[in-house]
C-alpha cells in the first residue's frame, strides 16, 4: 500500500469560533499525535482530504501528513461529525511507524447468491461488518471479500474461515461467527400453519359438542 499525500497546515488557533470560521472556509480542524510527539493542533483542506481518501483504502490509507514542510505517515484514528448534517467536524490523526504492528478495522464485503439459502427461505446475514487486524500500516488490506455462494441452510462462517493475507492476524475469537443464515418465515407458510390451527381448533369443538349430547341422552334415558 502506497502513501498518499495530504497537506496541513499548522498554528490553527484553538476553540469553538475559530473553529466554525475554519470549517466555514471550508478547512477542518484537526489533531495530529502519536509515537512520543507533542499533539500538534493543524487544519486540513475538505476537499483534499475527500480526494486522498477516495482510493479502495478508505479510512485506512496511508497519508503523508505534510505539516510546514515535515512529514507524519498518518492513519485518521477519529472522525467527528454534525449529529444532524453528518459533515466532518474535527479529524483525530496518528503518527504511525510503517514497520511496527498497528490494529485496524477493515470492511467485510459478500459476493455471490446462496441458491440453496434462497429456495428454503433464509437470508444470509453478515453479522460482522467488519474485522479487526494486526498487521503493519502497509500490508493493511482493503478489505475482505467473502463468496456465499456454497452456504446452506445449516452453514456458518466464522474467523478461523476467513483468507487473511500473510502477515495480517485477526484480533477476534477464531470462532466468532462473521456470517450467518437466518430462517425467514414465508408469508404462504404462516397462512397454510394458520389454518391448519383454525381447522384442529374446529374439529375439537365438534368433538365436545358430540360428547355433550351423549350425556344428555343417557340423562334421558335413565329416567
Amino acid at each position: 500500500m502506497s502513501e498518499t499525500v495530504l497537506t496541513a497546515e499548522a498554528g490553527r488557533r484553538t476553540g469553538s469560533s475559530d473553529s466554525r470560521r475554519l470549517r466555514a472556509a471550508d478547512q477542518i480542524p484537526a489533531v495530529v499525535y502519536g509515537h512520543g510527539m507533542d499533539p500538534l493542533s493543524v487544519s486540513v483542506d475538505r476537499r483534499e482530504l475527500r480526494h486522498a481518501l477516495s482510493g479502495a483504502a478508505g479510512m485506512n490509507t496511508i497519508l503523508d501528513l505534510t505539516v510546514g514542510g515535515q512529514v507524519y505517515p498518518s492513519l485518521i484514528k477519529e472522525i467527528q461529525r454534525h449529529p444532524v448534517r453528518r459533515n466532518v467536524q474535527h479529524i483525530d490523526f496518528i503518527q504511525v511507524d510503517l514497520n511496527e504492528e498497528i490494529v485496524v478495522a477493515i470492511p467485510i464485503h459478500l459476493e455471490g447468491e446462496a441458491k440453496e439459502v434462497s429456495a428454503f427461505g433464509g437470508l444470509v446475514d453478515l453479522s460482522m461488518p467488519e474485522l479487526q487486524v494486526r498487521t503493519t500500516p502497509r500490508n493493511i488490506p482493503d478489505g475482505l471479500t467473502i463468496d456465499v455462494s456454497e452456504m446452506d441452510m445449516d452453514s456458518v462462517i466464522r474467523v478461523e474461515d476467513l483468507p487473511l493475507p500473510d502477515g495480517v492476524e485477526a484480533v477476534a475469537e477464531a470462532d466468532a461467527p462473521v456470517v450467518t443464515v437466518l430462517t425467514m418465515r414465508t408469508p404462504v407458510l404462516d397462512a397454510e400453519e394458520a389454518a391448519a390451527e383454525e381447522a384442529a381448533a374446529e374439529a375439537a369443538e365438534g368433538g365436545e359438542g358430540e360428547g355433550g349430547d351423549s350425556d344428555g341422552e343417557g340423562d334421558s334415558d335413565s329416567e
